[in-house]
């Protein structure tokens, strides 16, 4: 009040309020937040690293519990995760947002309880785009900057390819039979750099695959995850594997496996990481 008759003394404009800010999630859900929220709690590892890829993670007061980049998140408290959330620990910290995928167990409960909450998705790299742009306008952020920089980093990683490797067919295993096919992001990402993905799209972006059809495949290169690499060879028909009788397996180790499957703004050095692994030698057949 003091303010406006100041104004008005002086002959100065008045001040104003910031406008409500109206985010519509993955749900269809139209959200309005008073003001860009200032704390924040995520429930998917990408969705923190999108807020801190914009610029505001400062705002976090916690993340879920497998979130571990940028490495200041650590020192955050960790509140379970997509079907596990802990509801309790989440209210205490009073956040004026919560981020989650908008199948999380946890939404309706949350939103029960009046916390603001925005569902979101991320599978494809358009989804990455999308989510980016949500969460900024969320933030009051603008992300065209950060999709500018990974759109920059994947065309750098396309060029660094040889063309020699080019063309490989590959098989990415996300772990457990699980694979990432065509459709996914690791899917999109791989066949911009000129790979051919040996699991059609129309399977789903993750489906878990019978350890027959990559025989039937017989791809010229396998990626996975340091943890399943063990059990390659000894899984039904995969000792006949071309890539595995040649060495053509890229073994990503855990901090790779974090940045190429979380569909984020870390998507340009998740194709960097792609790229090293088409350019696997092979070694001559016995």
């Amino acid at each position: 009040m003091g303010a406006l008759l100041l104004s008005c003394v002086l002959g100065l404009p008045a001040p104003t309020q910031a406008a409500p800010i109206d985010v519509t999630d993955d749900r269809g859900t139209t959200v309005t937040l008073p003001a860009p929220p200032r704390r924040i709690v995520t429930l998917l590892p990408s969705l923190g690293e999108t807020v801190c890829a914009l610029g505001a993670c400062d705002r976090l007061v916690a993340v879920d519990d497998f979130a571990n980049w940028p490495p200041e998140v650590a020192r955050l408290p960790h509140v379970g995760g997509v079907d596990d959330a802990r509801i309790e620990s989440i209210v205490a910290l009073r956040p004026d947002l919560v981020l989650l995928s908008s199948t999380a167990r946890a939404l309706p409960r949350l939103q029960a309880l009046g916390v603001p909450v925005l569902g979101l998705d991320v599978k494809t790299l358009g989804d990455v785009q999308r989510v980016l742009g949500k969460v900024g306008q969320a933030l009051g952020v603008d992300p065209a900057p950060v999709w500018q920089r990974i759109e920059a980093g994947i065309g750098a990683a396309v060029a660094s390819v040889p063309p020699q490797a080019r063309g490989r067919r590959v098989y990415f295993e996300v772990g457990g039979g699980y694979a990432a096919s065509a459709s996914s992001h690791i899917g999109e990402i791989l066949g911009r750099l000129g790979a051919v993905n040996i699991v059609p799209g129309a399977l789903g972006t993750v489906p878990q695959l019978n350890p027959e059809f990559v025989v039937r495949a017989d791809p010229d290169l396998v990626i996975v995850g340091s943890h399943s690499a063990a059990s390659l060879a000894g899984r039904p028909g995969w000792s006949k594997l071309g890539a595995l009788r040649t060495g053509a397996v890229c073994v990503m180790p855990p901090q790779d496996s974090d940045v190429v499957m979380r569909p984020g703004p870390r998507s340009a050095e998740a194709a960097a990481i792609l790229a090293r692994c088409l350019a696997t030698p092979v070694k001559a057949q016995r």
